[in-house]
């Protein structure tokens, strides 16, 4: 006899009524009209037992079958949409506990899936008569949906009926009597999918076997910031955290990693040649950092005496590529365990490199996820630059695991708690272990241009918004909550001092642990160890300085008005804009500011705690402020001593001609080095707006002739190159080139041009500057820098074996490859594209693919941009990027990329669905050469014709047209004045 098991009743829904008059209804996902018209003539044909009834009634059973089938598909089908639609889950049940078993099977290409249940333990707060939890895109078998009260097991209940809301990706459960307050139940819903190819939730990854010549296939997660739904029914929310117990099972040729270490391994008694692996108990965590991979990979151990156990994993043709992954991580875990004074609350940690891999990295706790080109590291292929990377990510992602997994944001709107942290935590960490990289420095100038550049838009945001929609979650793993996050905390490490940073965030670990919190927890936190430590005033505290950074959008621009007779200055601020356009009243806002200043007389660097602070009034007006004893006429003044706070200075004229005499032909190095590529990026952005003249801007930088070292040439570059890509459209490019010929001809030489002078180097900084000056050097073809590069590539054309040996120096690839495609032959183009294929260097295939891009024949472009977007010619849909930005920021190359984009959008949406983050990132070399008004009138109306194609790039639209609008600006305004300016300097 076939019957329905309702809910998690003992009886069974049987065909007479009255054998079970206290079992609800059952349910096949909905209340609709129609089930329950099919649910009586099925009662009604058992109960009159005639043939024709029993022929009706099994036609409908297997409709009902089929209905039930087709409603446990996906989220979206199960049922008409929920009526609960606000964006956060209700309150009313809190996770205890969850129980998860996933069957992964790999072995059959064309059907790779996974299936499983959920057992989850939860207590009901108030009293409710439904379950809203989050499943995305997963077949669920509703009929095998139990329901148990875990005090007594004469208390039965059940599901009655679901609904969803796609819109949040809630999927509803109504029970069939109400949860009480205080109870416990335990919840179990089994589900299945495919494993996707969209590189979140649960997916397939795949990578060549190059001895067998195989595709091998591994299981992976991803599930930041809301995918954990895309694998299993869960509240997928960061602050239900609850302890997870997972079991995966696999063939057992692979191997299982989780969060936790292995507990314990069994044979699966009904699939040969499978095992279930159960892992241990883990300590409460959010959803979107339980981690699980099925794979064949190898691995490294690594831990350190007395230390956690530490593994590296990479696919087996890798693992060589593992050893500075191995050596570099266990050190930066012991460091933080001293910095933030606990322990790393985990057994175990395993790191592991995925070939297709969307994010950089992700910190799961316990098994942390890397791109391939973020985890490894190849001695004989992988430059400087790529170490530096390789080790900041692996610091960035382990500083997670206390900031963001130990303690983790209540809700995303402070999602800066995690990343700018995590950001500045990292430079820390870097530094500790590789001084002589000087990373605290880098680290911090690089964040400030960026965000310089960033928060000057109108159409920027805090650093902590209102969130409410998974997409905009997002959108704001971005540069404000990374690199303002980590600016702004930096700001705050400066003047509150080492002792009472380092007290402020242990207090906040300890008091948060294993917990959620918010901004104004840290800052009750850190204001109690800046009055302990007294490095603030008792009259301040940080959530008055701190929230005029994080609560809103931008950054001042302090002038400071000099009173050389009095000895004084007069300061006053406003936010600093790009767009001119925009008037005084729309660049209100006031920020606390702590001053720090120096003079000709002192040149006192090192002093960064602020001597003064600009307050703002309680209603967040600007106060005004005068700073005295200043020095008179004869001596400059520099505010912001190691750029320690995010804001740019506009001097009066006097105090920047005084700046330039010492920089020109004063001892300009007793200026500090990152106040020197602060005067530069000051000088250029104010003379971009307009609040300075191009003539002093022009005759500051002219002093880079006599420069040595790294960090101002940076700044420099970086604002050369704004200019670059407006100028080089225009007939005054040929006095440009010659401008930045007779800037950089002193350094090159300086620096033995592109001649292999490495292995003398002593100075780290000095092989970055080298690897820089040599890049600008042949792109303005400077001295002998084109022919030496056409010779390192011939030699390398020349080889027997060009994959095994390749004598172009390696910090110099980037520089020589491009030059050699820029200035070569389609041979040259097609031997590099073959180096790409057979290359097993990640860092190795992102510089080839950034080179490709280098040519300046057209149909060579027009081909590598369709490759581009062809999985199969075997770039990776992570990587795709590097290319089409390659041949976008090629002045040949640029209207093609911009032509394609704007032509192909709908295919180039369909190709990074869901993660068109990924999109997002082809738009800047669009926007920042596009400077005809034309041609930002054309791209605006581009948008307003293709917003479904655009959709979950909102803000990455407007900040395109933005810095597009600035562009025009700049060009009516400032072109003929550079052209003039730079014509006097040559």
């Amino acid at each position: 006899m076939w019957h329905v098991v309702c809910g998690n009743c003992d009886c069974a829904f049987k065909f007479k009524i009255a054998d079970t008059p206290h079992c609800r209804r059952p349910s096949y996902g909905s209340h609709s009209l129609w089930s329950w018209t099919i649910y009586w003539i099925i009662v009604a044909a058992a109960l009159n037992g005639s043939a024709v009834n029993m022929r009706l009634f099994l036609l409908l059973l297997a409709s009902v079958m089929l209905a039930g089938l087709t409603v446990a598909t996906s989220s979206s089908s199960s049922s008409s949409s929920s009526s609960y639609s606000y964006y956060r889950l209700p309150t009313a049940l809190r996770p205890r506990k969850y129980n998860l078993r996933v069957l992964t099977h790999l072995e059959n290409p064309e059907a790779l899936r996974f299936e499983g249940n959920v057992k989850i333990l939860f207590e009901v707060l108030e009293n409710t008569k439904n379950i809203t939890l989050h499943a995305k895109n997963l077949t669920i078998d509703e009929s095998n949906i139990t329901l148990k009260d875990t005090s007594s097991a004469d208390k039965k209940n059940c599901i009655s009926s679901t609904e969803v809301n796609s819109i949040h990706d809630f999927y509803v459960m109504h029970t069939c009597d109400q949860l009480v307050a205080g109870e416990i139940y335990e919840l179990t819903m089994p589900f299945s999918a495919d494993l996707n190819r969209q590189l979140e939730g649960y997916y397939r990854s795949s990578y060549l076997d190059p001895v067998a010549n195989k595709t091998r296939w591994l299981s992976i997660t991803q599930f930041e910031p809301a995918s954990a739904r895309l694998a299993f029914p869960c509240f997928d929310e960061p602050n239900f955290k609850a302890p997870f117990v997972v079991t995966l099972g696999y063939h057992k040729k692979y191997t299982g990693l989780s969060n936790m270490p292995v507990k314990e391994i069994k044979s699966n008694n009904e699939i040969a040649d499978y095992i279930w692996c159960e892992f241990e108990e883990s300590v409460p965590m959010s959803t979107y950092l339980i981690a699980y991979s099925v794979n064949d990979f190898s691995h490294k151990p690594s831990t350190l005496p007395n230390s956690t156990l530490f593994r590296t994993w990479a696919r087996p043709n890798a693992i060589e590529q593992c050893d500075y992954a191995a050596d570099f991580g266990p050190k930066v875990l012991q460091y933080y365990e001293e910095l933030f004074g606990i322990k790393f609350p985990m057994p175990k940690i395993d790191q592991i490199a995925i070939p297709d891999f969307s994010a950089g990295a992700m910190e799961n706790w316990g098994l942390v996820t890397y791109r391939e080109i973020a985890l490894l590291y190849s001695a004989d292929y992988s430059s400087l630059t790529d170490k530096q990377r390789v080790a900041s990510i692996i610091a960035h992602e382990l500083a997670h695991q206390w900031f963001g997994n130990l303690v983790t944001m209540k809700w995303w709107t402070d999602l800066w708690l995690n990343e700018g942290f995590a950001t500045y935590v990292a430079s820390l960490g870097v530094e500790n272990i590789n001084p002589e990289w000087h990373a605290m420095q880098q680290e911090s100038l690089t964040n400030l241009l960026t965000i310089f550049r960033r928060d000057a838009l109108e159409s920027s945001h805090p650093i902590s918004r209102p969130i409410e929609m998974v997409a905009e979650i997002s959108e704001s793993f971005d540069q404000i909550s990374y690199q303002k996050g980590s600016t702004v905390l930096r700001m705050m490490h400066m003047f509150l001092g080492d002792e009472a940073f380092r007290a402020g965030l242990q207090s906040y670990l300890q008091k948060f642990s294993y917990g959620n919190a918010e901004q104004d927890n840290l800052w009750e936190s850190l204001t109690q160890a800046a009055h302990k430590y007294r490095s603030l005033p008792k009259s301040y505290d940080i959530k008055s300085i701190m929230d005029s950074w994080t609560l809103q959008t931008g950054y001042p621009i302090i002038n400071v008005t000099r009173d050389y007779d009095g000895g004084s200055a007069k300061l006053t601020q406003e936010r600093y804009l790009l767009n001119t356009q925009i008037g005084r009243s729309g660049r209100g806002g006031c920020w606390w500011v702590p001053l720090s200043y120096t003079t000709q007389g002192e040149q006192d660097f090192n002093n960064t705690a602020p001597k003064a602070w600009m307050e703002c009034g309680k209603s967040g007006e600007v106060l005004p402020k005068t700073i005295k004893d200043l020095p008179g006429g004869d001596q400059w003044v520099i505010f912001n001593t190691q750029l320690t706070t995010l804001y740019k200075v506009n001097y009066d004229e006097r105090n920047w001609k005084l700046l330039i005499e010492t920089l020109t032909s004063g001892d300009f190095e007793r200026i500090h080095v990152i106040n020197r590529a602060q005067l530069i990026d000051d000088a250029l952005y104010l003379a971009w707006t307009g609040e300075q003249d191009y003539e002093i801007a022009m005759r500051l930088v002219e002093y880079l002739q006599r420069e040595r070292e790294y960090l101002p040439w940076k700044s420099a570059f970086e604002n050369l190159k704004r200019m670059k890509n407006i100028i080089r459209q225009t007939p005054n490019y040929e006095l440009f080139k010659r401008y930045i010929q007779k800037l950089i001809t002193p350094i090159y030489i300086h620096l033995n041009g592109l001649n292999d002078t490495f292995s003398s180097i002593e100075q780290q900084e000095e092989v970055l500057l080298k690897t820089m000056v040599g890049n600008w050097a042949c792109q303005y073809q400077v001295e002998d820098c084109i022919p030496v590069a056409l010779n390192y590539y011939r030699s390398w054309r020349s080889e027997p074996n060009p994959d095994m040996k390749n004598p172009v120096p390696i910090n110099l690839r980037q520089t020589v490859y491009c030059t050699s495609i820029r200035h070569g032959t389609d041979q040259d183009w097609q031997f590099l594209w073959t180096r790409y294929k057979n290359s097993n260097v990640a860092a190795e295939k992102r510089t080839i693919l950034t080179s490709l891009g280098c040519s300046r024949e057209v149909w060579l472009l027009q081909r590598y941009l369709e490759l581009t977007f062809e999985p199969k010619e075997g770039i990776r849909r992570q990587d795709s990027m590097w290319a089409f930005q390659a041949v976008a920021y090629n002045e040949i190359g640029f209207h093609l990329a911009r032509d394609y984009f704007m032509n192909n959008v709908d295919f180039i949406y369909k190709f990074y669905h869901p993660i068109t983050k990924d999109m997002s990132r082809l738009l800047p070399p669009i926007s920042e050469q596009t400077f005809l008004e034309s041609d930002f009138e054309d791209f605006k109306s581009f948008v307003s014709n293709n917003r479904g194609s655009l959709k979950g790039l909102e803000q990455a639209i407007q900040q395109t047209l933005e810095t597009m609008l600035t562009n025009v600006q700049w060009k009516e305004r400032n072109y003929n004045q550079v052209a003039r300016s730079i014509e006097v300097l040559i």
